[in-house]
């Protein structure tokens, strides 16, 4: 993919597979299990059409932010032709229609102005605006974003969701998976042992006890903690280790929401 530059021989993308993957389009968190139904309401599967057929498989996760707005990371930006993605809201097994779902198709993509495709240098952030909005069906809600510069302490516990790869040979059930994930401190997650100067105080590290992570396929969902009496979108999934995707000392890294939220609501209004 165009992001493997140098510094990435030893971290890898977090769920923006290969356009012409059409086999590992459903895969989930490593070290979860299947989500309670109609519970993550503002979990998004992003999908792609590589060949312009109708043929779309997921690529990304995403969160509701607007009726009209998706947030996302930036690296699964793969194309700017929006009408190569789509939406499903209310997803929860991808293989199965189950009366829930609102298929959207993107209208525009809007990358932060910083991205420059170097995961290492942060701003991994992207939105999608809708061409329709988003139906309330009760299947669906609009997260809640944390407060300005918000920075969660260390150990506090928040949830990854995804259909993300559950282990290194690629296991892929279709339902949408939980699994509890632990904050680490900036001073920690950039330690020499850990992330080192690839963890910027612009992300939000969570993991890397070995156990529990997010893996290819989860990319650009959603870190989900319950701060101020509400659950809000704290962290997109960015990236994570190569090879094994649940290493110890090498937690999931975040884009940190509460980072970019200027850039957020000038483009949301």
């Amino acid at each position: 993919m165009i992001w493997l530059v140098s510094f990435l021989s030893c971290i890898w993308l977090i769920g923006a597979e290969a356009p012409f993957n059409h086999f590992v389009h459903n895969p989930r968190v490593v070290g979860g299990h299947d989500a309670t139904p109609n519970t993550w309401k503002w979990q998004v599967s992003l999908q792609y059409d590589s060949y312009g057929d109708g043929s779309y498989y997921h690529l990304c996760g995403g969160s509701i932010i607007d009726a009209f707005y998706i947030m996302t990371a930036a690296h699964c930006i793969l194309s700017l032709q929006a009408n190569q993605y789509r939406v499903v809201v209310g997803e929860y097994n991808l293989d199965k229609y189950e009366g829930s779902e609102q298929f959207i198709r993107v209208e525009r993509i809007i990358v932060h102005p910083a991205w420059n495709e170097d995961l290492a240098k942060g701003n991994d952030i992207a939105l999608l605006r809708l061409a329709n909005p988003v139906q309330n069906n009760g299947y669906v809600e609009i997260a809640n974003l944390p407060y300005p510069d918000q920075v969660l302490p260390h150990g506090f516990t928040c949830y990854i969701t995804g259909w993300g790869l559950m282990d290194y040979y690629g296991s892929i059930p279709a339902i949408l998976q939980v699994a509890p994930i632990n904050v680490v401190e900036h001073e920690v997650c950039s330690g020499p042992n850990w992330w080192g100067s690839n963890a910027l105080k612009t992300m939000v590290c969570a993991g890397g006890d070995g156990i529990i992570s997010g893996c290819q396929g989860d990319s650009g969902g959603p870190l989900s903690c319950y701060t101020d009496g509400a659950w809000r979108v704290h962290g997109v999934v960015s990236y994570g280790p190569a090879g094994w995707c649940n290493q110890v000392t090498k937690p999931t890294v975040f884009t940190r929401v509460s980072a970019f939220e200027d850039w957020i609501y000038s483009i949301v209004q």
